[in-house]
């Protein structure tokens, strides 16, 4: 009984341990995560700010529908989404098989070339950006010496150029991110599976589209999930481009930098940006468990 109850004893203590080991981190996690999430979901049903604020139920609901500025961003949103994480994935997988040739030279040089961008500051991209693809930026410059266009475009200005321009900084900047996944995937996978396709007479593309492919949706599935929540929070981009306007015209405006401007640009609506942001919430969730359930049904 002594033996059990010393065994207990001990356990309780490493238990103890075990709490106090983890409470600092627990705390941190319960203040600047549980909180904020539990805060904003109350803010939520309220409108105003400080001390004016009033219990307004669902009509921060009920108002999403009416307000032009939210369908335009929401819109704006699923346009990046859409057309940007296919690019982005694409690519990735595509310079990770090239970065894969075991014939390629200067492999560390291109790897680290092309993943420098998501590491780089992002204000010195942006304002790269700015000047590259201003009116008289090397860009335009560029195409009309090589003779295709006749006239510059207004990358900052044109609504539809605005939205490439958008696509364009993001691909630059992440795709790197997702090819390290897809190059360390990739140097993973038994050589011997390609030997013996190559002894079969498997050609190259059929052994990268039925081999190489296959094997990597668990790293698909992963980077395609990460880019969606990082593009459905699109704001960096957008914001060091545009000034924080989402123009021309609204046309580069997303969800994130709508709450952003609710909250510090326009009057403050601290209730309805709360509202909007559980929209990226919902949407987070709803496009994850689809992508989650379309991996688990094709394995």
């Amino acid at each position: 009984m002594a033996f059990v109850a010393r065994r207990g004893g001990l356990a309780r203590q490493y238990q103890m341990s075990g709490w106090l080991f983890t409470a600092p981190a627990l705390l941190l996690i319960g203040i600047f995560l549980v909180y904020p999430i539990i805060r904003s979901l109350v803010l939520s049903f309220y409108s105003g700010r400080g001390m004016m604020q009033k219990f307004a139920g669902a009509d921060n609901i009920l108002r999403l529908s009416n307000d032009p500025v939210f369908l335009k961003a929401l819109g704006n949103t699923m346009i990046f989404f859409i057309v940007q994480v296919p690019i982005m994935i694409t690519l990735a997988i595509l310079l990770a098989a090239a970065l894969n040739n075991p014939r390629l030279r200067f492999v560390g040089f291109f790897r680290t070339a092309i993943f420098l961008p998501c590491v780089s500051s992002l204000v010195a991209y942006s304002v790269l950006f700015k000047s590259m693809f201003s009116v008289d930026g090397v860009v335009n410059n560029t195409l009309m010496s090589l003779g295709l266009m006749a006239e510059p475009i207004g990358w900052l200005t044109d609504p539809f150029w605005a939205k490439v321009l958008i696509i364009i900084a993001i691909t630059w900047r992440w795709t790197g991110y997702n090819m390290i996944f897809y190059l360390a995937a990739m140097q993973n996978i038994d050589r011997s599976i390609y030997e013996a396709a190559t002894v079969d007479g498997v050609p190259s593309w059929r052994r990268f589209l039925h081999l190489t492919v296959p094997m990597l949706k668990p790293v698909i599935l992963f980077t395609t999930i990460t880019s969606t929540i990082g593009t459905l929070q699109l704001f960096d981009e957008v914001y060091n481009l545009t000034a924080g306007t989402g123009g021309p015209a609204n046309s580069t405006l997303t969800l994130s930098l709508y709450i952003y401007n609710l909250t510090f640009r326009y009057m403050p609506s601290f209730g309805y940006a709360a509202t909007v942001s559980y929209v990226i919430v919902v949407m987070v969730a709803l496009l994850s468990l689809f992508q989650f359930y379309a991996a688990r049904e094709k394995q």
